[in-house]
């Protein structure tokens, strides 16, 4: 069983509880207490693989947000395409992110929210898109209330996102040394042959 700590970030009214349960429950449910700080738990088996997924659902208190970075493996950002502002709050999460774990690789899928909002929409896809190049993450636009199948998608994702990061790459020196002695032993061969 595998560890996969998430945590859900975004401006208020984004949708961030209601992805939690969608994704857990696969029901939507319209209404929760913003005040609440919850941690959801499931385990999923992906790719052969059985993941124990935590997802941390932070209530809007500043103070503990540093920590609650340090403690994720991954992160969503939401925004709503209804909402600007929710937009622009985006690139300074990702930043304190980044600062928060010294690395400019952190697996992070960026969420645009309530595309079944059209007629109210603020923030076009492009633009989505575009700041996830600019933020270096996946984008996806989803309508948490209308597709359980997007919702799962953006989370199934980011979690190969985490245990693609968590896989050690291989030990470079002991690679090195094999091709040196696999090189070795073929020129050695080569030149008994020849001789």
């Amino acid at each position: 069983m595998v560890p996969v700590k998430l945590l859900i970030l975004g401006a208020q009214n984004t949708g961030k509880t209601a992805l939690c349960v969608r994704f857990i429950t696969k029901r939507f449910i319209g209404e929760y207490d913003h005040k609440k700080e919850m941690t959801y738990r499931c385990s999923r088996l992906l790719d052969q693989e059985s993941v124990d997924l935590e997802i941390l659902d932070m209530a809007r208190k500043d103070s503990s947000l540093e920590s609650s970075i340090r403690w994720a493996d991954g992160f969503l950002l939401l925004y709503s395409i209804t909402h600007r502002l929710s937009f622009t709050e985006v690139p300074r999460l990702k930043k304190l992110i980044e600062q928060t774990k010294q690395s400019l690789v952190v697996p992070t899928v960026l969420v645009a929210n309530k595309a079944d909002l059209e007629i109210g929409r603020e923030v076009t896809t492009e633009e989505g898109q575009r700041l996830a190049k600019d933020l270096r993450c996946v984008f996806r636009e989803l309508s948490v209330a209308e597709a359980v199948l997007a919702v799962e998608a953006a989370v199934l994702q980011l979690i190969r996102l985490v245990l693609d990061q968590q896989r050690p790459l291989p030990d470079r020196r002991s690679y090195m040394l094999s091709v040196r002695h696999a090189l070795t032993r073929k020129l050695t061969r080569s030149k008994t042959m020849q001789w």
